[in-house]
């Protein structure tokens, strides 16, 4: 068993919510994300709107055990940055179950810089989502 496998097994389980408007996108990162072994539930919204409206009405409760948010920029109707700022206008007992990560294809200068000024985003992914990525990921938690 390697070193990854006997951490993973003594590892509490994560919640995980993906927000991306594209289905392929949100099934691949189920996919990666069930594959690693580390997730108690997985949630896939194709509308950033809807994914807000979840949060504010079905909030993280345990604040030890935090719930990924795994958010893509580039979306029609409500985007990433959109997102992330009605995000932080919730109250913060909401806030605090949280850990937004930013998901993206883009390497604009400016999105990085954007990203970083986000007090409730804690890293800038590059897509794919990769089962790396996602190894990465769990152990900044």
């Amino acid at each position: 068993m390697s070193q990854y496998q006997a951490s993973k097994m003594t590892q509490q389980k994560l919640h995980f919510i993906v927000i991306d408007d594209s289905k392929l996108d949100c099934f691949i990162a189920e996919k990666i994300i069930r594959n690693t072994g580390v997730s108690e539930s997985i949630k896939s919204f194709v509308d950033a709107r809807e994914a807000l409206e979840h949060i504010k009405n079905h909030p993280a409760t345990d604040a030890a055990n935090k719930t990924i948010l795994i958010v893509d920029i580039q979306m029609p109707v409500m985007n990433g940055f959109e997102f992330v700022e009605a995000f932080e206008e919730l109250p913060e007992e909401i806030q605090k179950g949280y850990i937004i990560y930013v998901l993206s294809s883009s390497i604009n200068e400016s999105d990085l810089t954007r990203v970083r000024n986000y007090k409730s985003v804690k890293h800038f992914l590059n897509k794919p989502l990769t089962s790396n990525t996602l190894s990465t990921l769990v152990e900044w938690i």
